[in-house]
């Protein structure tokens, strides 16, 4: 069963960039799963920001160039950067892993303030 892991600095200041990580185990991130990052800020549902498979990186409009979502096979993770960061980033970010079945990881806070 695959298993991912969150992990990321918590807080940070608008207009800095964070990177966040999510591990994997229990399947490889070369897989033909296809991988991506969700974000659920404060009393809002859940927003797609962002998915990466074994040929193909794609975006939500909402983030296209300023996120960036990579990968290293060797480690087995996968990467979320965001650039410029707002306020209104503020949320807890999950990845997920998706073929036949849908894993998700618990969630890592990330907090935009001054």
């Amino acid at each position: 069963q695959v298993q991912l892991q969150e992990s990321g600095p918590g807080l940070v200041k608008p207009s800095q960039t964070l990177s966040l990580s999510c591990t994997v185990s229990g399947g490889s991130i070369a897989s033909t799963y296809w991988w991506s990052w969700i974000r659920q800020s404060p009393g809002k549902g859940l927003e797609y920001m962002g998915a990466i498979n074994y040929d193909s990186t794609y975006y939500a409009d909402s983030v296209k160039g300023r996120f960036t979502i990579s990968r290293d096979n060797a480690k087995n993770t996968m990467y979320l950067l965001m650039d410029s960061l707002k306020p209104e980033d503020t949320a807890v970010y999950y990845c997920n892993a998706f073929s036949n079945e849908l894993y998700w990881g618990q969630g890592t806070q990330v907090t935009v303030s001054s």
